[in-house]
């Protein structure tokens, strides 16, 4: 059962250190799917965020982030793709990266652009329309308070069937396979 994004909870810091290149390292100290839920409006306004960013080519800088796992191991994910830093440094810009709750949100997002940008079953949501790209409420929903898995990404099956139940299957998920 996924959980319902309220008020953000305490919010655990994130230490941050940067190199002399500029490029950003984000100690966490939890796994990425222990990451909290975040509001749906944010993620719709980290979207807006990026796509702006993406517009003005504030492309940001590589960002590596080491996540802490309860056994002592660790997780790294790094950002070094100049359209991920974009979108990250919009996030970063607008609402902070320096919580877990700003991390969960940027996350979430880089998630849900991977998965539409990967699966074949979800090329239909994305609606295209004078140079907007909107995303459903119900997607935008489920983004938000979707766990994360260990790598950052959304669990391609569970999150679309999920997001079938949202959509009463009689949306676009019927036609492509996985």
């Amino acid at each position: 059962m996924y959980a319902t994004a309220q008020e953000p909870r305490r919010q655990r810091p994130i230490e941050t250190g940067r190199a002399a290149d500029g490029s950003l390292t984000y100690l966490v100290d939890l796994p990425p799917e222990a990451l909290p839920p975040v509001r749906g409006r944010d993620l719709a306004a980290a979207w807006d965020a990026a796509r702006q960013a993406a517009r003005a080519q504030a492309w940001g800088v590589a960002r590596c982030f080491r996540f802490r796992r309860t056994d002592g191991s660790y997780t790294e994910i790094a950002l070094a793709d100049r359209d991920a830093s974009c979108w990250a440094g919009a996030v970063d810009r607008t609402v902070g990266m320096h919580s877990s709750y700003g991390l969960s949100l940027c996350l979430r997002l880089l998630a849900l652009i991977d998965l539409l940008a990967r699966a074949r079953w979800a090329s239909g949501l994305l609606a295209l329309r004078a140079g907007a790209a909107e995303l459903p409420p119900a997607l935008v929903r489920l983004a938000a308070i979707a766990p994360l898995t260990e790598e950052a990404r959304f669990d391609e099956p569970v999150f679309r069937a999920h997001l079938a139940t949202s959509f009463g299957r009689a949306r676009p998920l019927t036609g492509v396979s996985a």
